[in-house]
């Protein structure tokens, strides 16, 4: 059989490591599929997808309604915040009036977070004051001044209190609480729609089998995802794998997608994307 190789792009984080632990340690059949691994952040990743550089990638369900002409969502490998997600924290409690006019360290314009961000504070980002900084770098801004306030996500959700910053707001709490109880839509995996819808489900089945190896060897996989969790050891890193990589990473479900649907449409219904999006999955 000819191995057909793929590029796949990933964060270098502990929830995405565990996803495809399966995958980059060729423990499960691959149907004649290479993966070549793309680690690099999701603010990167984003903006290849808008080219249409990979074939499969992580996105960021904000991301998705600017690449979905190229790229089709898997249904798994979703990150939902399902009580929690994306922080607001800064060295003082500030409220929501006072963080509008704050100078704020944002992971990405294009991230889920950020967009969160604009439907929770009621403007575009064009009437906000932030800076963009790698989302392993706004602790840093936020402690030295250069932000007021940060919003941080991935692991610095479980970390903040260790460099001594307070949460002025969840951005994944205000979600539930405004919706029903949904969880909050950060990010999900694609595939390029230049291959045919049976290559895409063979692919899609391949990733959710990867995802299932790992829930099915948690112990083995949280130790492979350690080398990629900054400041946790294997306790903490469990706990975080967990809050991303769940039921919801298995399948969004009816509820994961009506969420997806409400946030863009919330986007949409408030300016913040260019069209009211469809959302379009593998099946």
């Amino acid at each position: 059989m000819q191995t057909r190789t793929l590029t796949l792009g990933h964060s270098p984080d502990p929830d995405d490591a565990f996803m495809f632990y399966g995958l980059a340690k060729e423990l499960i059949p691959t149907g004649g599929f290479r993966f070549e691994h793309i680690l690099q952040d999701i603010q990167t990743l984003n903006e290849r997808a808008t080219r249409g550089e990979l074939d499969i990638s992580a996105i960021s369900i904000h991301a998705y309604a600017y690449v979905s002409d190229k790229y089709a969502l898997l249904p798994s490998g979703a990150s939902m915040g399902d009580g929690y997600g994306p922080m607001l924290v800064a060295r003082q409690k500030f409220h929501r009036e006072e963080i509008a006019g704050k100078k704020i360290a944002v992971p990405g314009i294009m991230t889920s977070a950020f967009l969160a961000l604009q439907l929770w504070i009621g403007r575009p980002a064009a009437e906000l004051n932030f800076i963009v900084v790698p989302f392993d770098k706004i602790f840093a801004t936020v402690k030295a001044g250069q932000a007021d306030v940060g919003l941080i996500i991935h692991e610095g959700q479980l970390t903040y209190q260790n460099e001594g910053l307070v949460v002025c707001e969840d951005l994944g709490v205000w979600w539930g609480r405004e919706n029903d109880g949904l969880p909050l839509p950060l990010g999900g995996n694609v595939i390029h729609k230049r291959h045919d819808p049976a290559t895409r489900k063979e692919i899609s089945d391949i990733l959710t089998a990867s995802i299932q190896f790992s829930l099915d060897h948690r112990r083995e996989a949280v130790e492979h995802s350690l080398q990629y969790a900054r400041d946790m050891g294997i306790d903490l890193a469990d706990k975080f794998v967990g809050m991303y990589v769940n039921h919801w990473t298995l399948d969004y479900g009816a509820k994961g997608r009506e969420s997806i649907g409400r946030f863009l449409g919330r986007a949409f219904d408030s300016g913040l994307i260019p069209h009211r999006q469809e959302l379009e999955f593998v099946k």
